[in-house]
């Protein structure tokens, strides 16, 4: 790569990697998890960011990218191991941040949705257009409406349960 390429990848990282790595602890609800995921993203971006052709927007590319290793790393996973979420304790600190505690339980009730609609409720907290989620997501923006309206109830009950705790 040369020193163009190099710098083009030193700004999306800075850009993206925030994003990413949210939309990652979506995916997975762990913050450990996330990071490693983040970091295999960027291999990738860095891979293969001659071949972008500028078809869709660099963040759509990104996030595709990042989708597409998030639900490779879950099934993967769900090959070697499964964890029954409903007793796995939810790792709060008791005299923590009540913010920082309600952000723990919404990545954690997040992690527990539908691959699609994790991807999409994490895209709508990244404040992602709906017309570019709809175009990763590839589903119309009328049907993403009503499925982010449906995410939303659902993402709703199981918060609830997880702040019961």
């Amino acid at each position: 790569m040369n020193h163009n390429q190099e710098q083009q990848f030193k700004e999306l990282y800075q850009k993206y990697a925030p994003k990413v790595q949210r939309l990652c602890l979506g995916y997975t609800g762990n913050l450990m998890e996330a990071e490693d995921l983040l970091q295999d993203v960027f291999a990738t971006v860095w891979q293969k960011l001659y071949t972008f052709r500028g078809e869709s927007q660099v963040s759509t590319w990104i996030y595709r990218i990042a989708v597409n290793t998030c639900l490779y790393q879950i099934r993967s996973s769900k090959n070697k191991k499964s964890v029954d979420l409903e007793k796995a304790p939810v790792l709060l600190e008791s005299e923590g941040d009540n913010k920082e505690q309600q952000l723990q339980i919404l990545h954690k009730a997040i992690s527990e949705l539908k691959e699609i609609e994790r991807l999409i409720i994490t895209l709508l907290l990244e404040e992602v257009p709906y017309a570019e989620i709809a175009e990763i997501t590839e589903i119309t923006e009328v049907n993403l409406r009503v499925k982010i309206h449906r995410i939303k109830q659902q993402l709703s009950i199981i918060y609830s349960k997880y702040e019961r705790l």
